[in-house]
């Protein structure tokens, strides 16, 4: 148990130290997303040692162990006592992982924006060549290493002026329990959330005509005309697709507009058409476009900071 532990201390150490660098007119540290960070944390996760990390079982308790450790070596504060929000789901124990970026404004450190993904899965799938393990890479170890990427960065760059949770849900598989659980909480604790955003299957890439990626219930808000605002460029479209699928209601976002009632969206790369393995054993680490990966985060990453640090908030929501 010792050496395992190490191990796990050791890889979240490593997904930690990439490089960064300071840029020729000030102190601002500017941290690199790397395809080398991105990789070791989806090897661990998608391990068959956490056997497809299902809610309740010794492989999501790995899974979470490596994220706090994630968290912790980069200066990522715990927002309750400690980073678990624990749960019950009947006989089972769940729990989310959340991570504080304090805001480096004194006013407007008291808006919040969260930012988040699902670490679950759904342990065993349908055996294909005596594989029953559902490792989950794109759904959703991308989405969960995307929000663990944003936190590092923002943690070392300190150039967030409203205050960050970087949240993890347990038990999206199960019904959205877990960011259920965890909307619940917050506006029971009266918290000033601004907008919550979770990446949801983000480890694909598009067809080149299309937009890098998409929202569900775009025309809900006006988050994705704010986001491209910022990026320079459409990186955030419109797919009619989810729409018809009512993906808006089916991802962690939901219990968060349902219960804070504030722009909150899924923002995936998977469209339906790109990738062939959802729910299937071979969801692997290898069939992953690391590259994409970091140019997705990399071209979200201006996006999220202005409207992080707009004077106002820009972000309303719509009449669909």
């Amino acid at each position: 148990m010792m050496k395992k532990a190490l191990s796990i201390i050791l890889i979240a150490l490593v997904c930690s130290c990439s490089s960064s660098k300071k840029t020729s007119n000030s102190n601002e540290v500017k941290p690199e997303i790397t395809e080398k960070a991105i990789r070791a944390s989806m090897e661990y996760l998608t391990s068959d040692e956490l056997e497809g990390r299902a809610t309740g079982t010794e492989g999501i308790e790995k899974a979470a162990v490596f994220i706090e450790n994630y968290l912790k070596s980069n200066g990522i504060k715990p927002y309750f006592k400690t980073y678990r929000d624990s749960f019950k789901l009947n006989d089972l124990d769940g729990y989310n992982i959340v991570g504080l970026i304090e805001g480096n404004d004194p006013k407007l450190k008291n808006e919040y924006i969260i930012l988040g993904g699902h670490y679950d899965h759904i342990g065993k799938g349908k055996v294909v060549e005596g594989d029953s393990i559902a490792n989950g890479a794109n759904d959703d170890a991308s989405g969960t290493i995307a929000a663990m990427e944003f936190g590092r960065y923002f943690a070392q760059s300190k150039s967030n002026k409203r205050s960050i949770l970087i949240t993890l849900y347990d038990a999206e598989e199960l019904g959205l329990k877990g960011s259920a659980h965890l909307a619940k909480r917050l506006k029971d604790k009266g918290l000033n959330v601004y907008t919550m955003i979770n990446f949801e299957m983000i480890g694909v890439a598009r067809a080149s005509t299309e937009p890098m990626a998409y929202m569900s219930g775009y025309e809900r808000s006006s988050l994705a005309e704010t986001l491209n605002k910022y990026a320079g460029e459409e990186v955030v479209g419109f797919f009619d697709r989810a729409k018809k699928m009512n993906l808006f209601m089916r991802s962690d976002n939901f219990p968060f507009f349902k219960e804070l009632n504030i722009p909150a969206h899924a923002i995936s790369t998977f469209d339906f058409t790109n990738y062939d393995y959802y729910h299937h054993v071979d969801d692997e680490a290898d069939k992953m476009d690391y590259e994409h990966m970091v140019n997705f985060i990399n071209k979200m990453i201006p996006a999220l900071e202005g409207m992080m640090n707009a004077p106002t908030k820009e972000v309303i929501l719509k009449d669909e």
